[in-house]
């Protein structure tokens, strides 16, 4: 009887995130299908994610094996432009500042018991990167994916509703109607073309156990710049990113049943989610304010809250912001430039912590 209730409350929460996904178009690629995911895994008596069910090969043979966050990668890095960072590098010290709020995050699943696998699974939601936190939750605590999943995605579709009060709240109108100038040149195809090869060695060797996932956006950007392959870039960006998506979100659906989400767990996994978000965000433009500070005014702090995985959404609302103090303020090549970095700091940031926690807890003696 328990089992049953507890089935239909998951079925009712999967039907939420469909209504969320179409009537209120949050993150409808991914939210949509891990509804209808939710929705199958808690049938009573259709078995549809248990051992050997079509739910459970999907998470088997495209989660556990890592292949479906891979591919993704291969997609999003397809997507991605980093030319605006490439002309502004400096930038990159701000998406660094803004996966601060993965630490700080971290060290408060601790205080609530949580294991440190645990907590480095919870704390990575700050990065704002859906596929990274996939990566990382799947290796180090798979019980809490589809918890850790779910939060993720759902907040990021949010992002703008925190950035907004927080960098109203951060800020001075003075600091928000800051002009910083720009200066667009086209860039060599060569330079384009190295970009992504020397960011995937780089962030390799310092955390190895990041080069999946960095190696296969940088894949994917390198693709996009060479121009030598087209048709793989274009797969890449649309076909493949597309039927990964849905594989991808059938099976975080799937792993959404009544016994893995109807716990505390759960809601302390939101709960620091939501903390996560707005500390990456409060960073970020905290910091900003510190380089306004320090560069005589040249840094408008509203670019701060762009330095996570959020793309595009961060970059828009910090323009939008600052044409809303002058409307002849033109941040948009900062504030993407920014945000782009914020992918692969995000990245960078999951690779270090699967590298480097295993081995500190090693050196600790802790299990």
């Amino acid at each position: 009887m328990w089992q049953i209730l507890g089935e239909i409350v998951m079925m009712s929460v999967g039907l939420i995130l469909i209504y969320l996904a179409v009537s209120k178009g949050y993150e409808p690629l991914l939210l949509l299908p891990i509804g209808f995911g939710a929705v199958l895994a808690n049938i009573p008596f259709a078995d549809i994610a248990a051992s050997g069910g079509i739910l459970d090969v999907l998470r088997v043979h495209g989660i556990e094996n890592e292949l479906l966050p891979a591919l993704i990668f291969v997609g999003i890095g397809a997507m991605s432009d980093f030319t605006s960072l490439i002309r502004r590098p400096m930038l990159l010290i701000f998406a660094a500042a803004g996966q601060l709020g993965i630490f700080l995050t971290l060290n408060l699943a601790l205080v609530l018991g949580f294991s440190p696998l645990e907590a480095s699974s919870i704390g990575i939601i700050g990065a704002m990167d859906g596929p990274t936190a996939i990566f990382v939750t799947q290796r180090f605590a798979p019980h809490l994916l589809g918890p850790v999943t779910v939060c993720a995605y759902s907040y990021m579709s949010l992002v703008p509703l925190l950035q907004i009060p927080l960098s109203r709240w951060l800020t001075t109108r003075s600091e928000r109607s800051i002009a910083m100038e720009y200066k667009e040149e086209e860039l060599p195809r060569a330079v384009r073309v190295l970009f992504p090869v020397i960011v995937f060695l780089v962030s390799s060797f310092l955390a190895p156990q990041g080069a999946l996932l960095m190696g296969t956006l940088m894949l994917g950007n390198l693709m996009r710049e060479s121009g030598v392959v087209g048709r793989l870039s274009d797969v890449a960006q649309n076909e493949l990113a597309n039927i990964v998506t849905l594989l991808l979100g059938l099976s975080i659906g799937g792993t959404m049943t009544a016994e893995a989400f109807l716990n505390t767990s759960t809601l302390y996994v939101f709960a620091l989610g939501l903390v996560a978000f707005i500390l990456a965000i409060s960073f970020g433009l905290l910091f900003a304010k510190l380089m306004k500070a320090l560069t005589g005014g040249k840094i408008n702090p509203l670019i701060g809250a762009c330095g996570v995985s959020a793309f595009p959404m961060a970059a828009r609302t910090a323009h939008m912001l600052g044409r809303q103090e002058d409307q002849d303020n033109w941040l948009l090549p900062h504030t993407l430039a920014t945000n782009v970095g914020g992918q692969i700091a995000s990245v960078a940031a999951g690779g270090a912590i699967l590298s480097y926690v295993p081995f500190v807890l090693g050196l600790l003696g802790i299990a």
